[in-house]
């Protein structure tokens, strides 16, 4: 079997919820059981490729502990099983996290032990020599991984690096500086960029190409080739290069009101992942899978949860819509806006 097209190296989690108002009171919502199941990055990043890839072409490891139930099983495999390579581990408790919201403030913090994955777990398995790797962890993690994968003779994948949001302080730079030529593109969100650069001030987007220009003279990929991608919510994306320049593309939803913005939870994972999709069907143009990742970020934040796929037969094979509507069709439209 050929390789995988994208394989994202981030841990699977059972997220559980705690909503709370201003003044740190129970507000009584609750997450239904089938819209929290299968809430983590990595999951979001394999699913916005999805959005675009057959399953057979995208890869994740989860590890199921002794609690693993069939609802969680079911709704995996609602997606392809194609995609999942599951290990059991019936000591453990499959790891788990609270995510607790005040107000409009999210914090996140694990309640078990973490099973971190690295390139070595793929090893002998059909997640090996991925064409596209997701990392998503601190720069100091990502630079263990980088090594890992230099030790693999004969793979040489696109790497998109998305650092974690508690990381992206002024400490970790010069851990971000000496792994960026093995990065092929660095993707922070907006306040992830400001954050990690120390430019103070609400993000705008001209601090945002500020802070892309000073990643990439840092020197984002192999001799300063690669790319750095701001996602940066309502206003869209910025992905520049050093030969290229920068290029902004808008959010999905941005022109056509916020009626069906409902959780931005995992827009950014997902955006990741169909930019990692959208680089097999651009034949590898950044550029133009930034329209693919922006597509896929769209369809996660219509609901709290994952986006609802169907299945339709048709005379030649069968059509796959997401919430109802067609990825090629939104597709299609956000390229309208940008001629």
């Amino acid at each position: 079997m050929a390789a995988k097209h994208f394989v994202s190296l981030g841990m699977f989690i059972l997220d559980e919820f705690a909503f709370h108002d201003e003044n740190g009171e129970p507000t009584g919502k609750t997450m239904p059981p089938q819209e929290r199941l299968l809430i983590c990055g990595g999951t979001y990043a394999a699913i916005g490729a999805r959005i675009w890839l057959s399953p057979h072409e995208i890869g994740m490891v989860v590890d199921r502990g002794h609690d693993w139930s069939n609802d969680v099983q079911k709704s995996f495999d609602a997606y392809g099983s194609d995609m999942w390579m599951f290990r059991d581990h019936p000591d453990l408790g499959t790891c788990r996290a609270i995510n607790s919201y005040k107000g409009d403030n999210r914090s996140f913090e694990y309640l078990t032990p973490r099973i971190r994955l690295s390139p070595r777990d793929l090893r002998g398995t059909l997640l090996e020599r991925a064409t596209t790797l997701h990392l998503v962890c601190s720069p100091s993690r990502a630079a263990d991984i980088v090594s890992e994968i230099r030790e693999i003779n004969g793979w040489h994948p696109t790497t998109i690096f998305e650092p974690i949001p508690y990381r992206c302080v002024p400490e970790e730079l010069p851990a971000l500086k000496a792994m960026l030529s093995s990065i092929s593109i660095l993707s922070p969100n907006a306040e992830e960029a400001l954050g990690l650069l120390a430019l103070p001030g609400t993000p705008t987007k001209e601090l945002i190409e500020q802070a892309a220009g000073q990643f990439l003279d840092m020197g984002v990929g192999e001799d300063g080739a690669g790319y750095a991608i701001i996602r940066s919510g309502a206003m869209g994306a910025y992905a520049a290069s050093r030969a290229g320049g920068g290029k902004w593309v808008e959010a999905f939803w941005m022109l056509k009101g916020t009626e069906k913005v409902v959780d931005v939870t995992g827009a950014g994972n997902s955006f990741l992942g169909g930019l990692a999709a959208g680089l097999r069907l651009a034949n590898g143009n950044v550029l133009d899978a930034v329209f693919y990742a922006t597509v896929s970020a769209g369809f996660i934040i219509e609901q709290e949860g994952l986006p609802h796929l169907s299945t339709a037969p048709s005379a030649r094979a069968a059509v796959e819509t997401w919430n109802g509507d067609s990825p090629q069709r939104r597709l299609e439209e956000l390229r309208r806006r940008h001629e």
